[in-house]
């Protein structure tokens, strides 16, 4: 992770910027370890009490950490402390909207109530039909209509499916994921 210093006017000693690279990098570890990540931190003094902010970007969002005391390596640490509880909770956050083991909550499928069978089925039909669900697609007419790939980089969140309405054609579209990992187009 890369830090820029803004506001400090005399260097930390090394134990302590040791013990905040130490912060950081586990900051890091938490917040995503793929990518290189960037924190500003802007220190400021007022009579005896230093005031730093800290402020990372993950993931479209803003995680600014807020400390003061009258130590500057105490100050970092309540900023660090606070940005490590946002992060934390900004990651459960996305793991309970992305697990798996419930239904997908999307904005283009909403599950809704299993279809009862009707009086000319079978009774095979209708104990098959009880375990299974209908997932019927959002017709929303304020919804933009979006090209073929915008409806590829929807399907990069792990959805089977996005029905959209085509730009170009101005048709329905059915964009399905198949087992190969190649994708099936259907328009009407």
């Amino acid at each position: 992770m890369k830090v820029s210093y803004k506001g400090i006017k005399d260097d930390l000693p090394a134990k302590l910027q040791q013990k905040l690279d130490a912060k950081f990098a586990k900051l890091s570890k938490l917040v995503d370890g793929r990518g290189e990540k960037q924190a500003h931190v802007v220190v400021t003094s007022e009579r005896h009490l230093h005031k730093a902010e800290i402020t990372l970007h993950v993931h479209n969002h803003q995680l600014v950490g807020i400390g003061s005391d009258s130590d500057v390596f105490s100050a970092m640490s309540a900023a660090l402390d606070r940005i490590e509880k946002q992060a934390t909770k900004q990651g459960a956050r996305w793991r309970d909207t992305t697990r798996r083991s419930e239904p997908m909550k999307t904005a283009t499928a909403r599950a809704e109530a299993p279809v009862a069978p009707t009086k000319k089925s079978s009774r095979k039909a209708a104990t098959a039909s009880s375990d299974q669900r209908v997932f019927r697609p959002d017709h929303h007419e304020r919804r933009k209509p979006i090209t073929l790939e915008e409806a590829l980089l929807e399907m990069e969140d792990g959805r089977d499916y996005v029905a959209y309405r085509d730009a170009d054609k101005q048709v329905l579209s059915i964009l399905i994921r198949r087992r190969d990992g190649h994708y099936d187009l259907i328009e009407t």
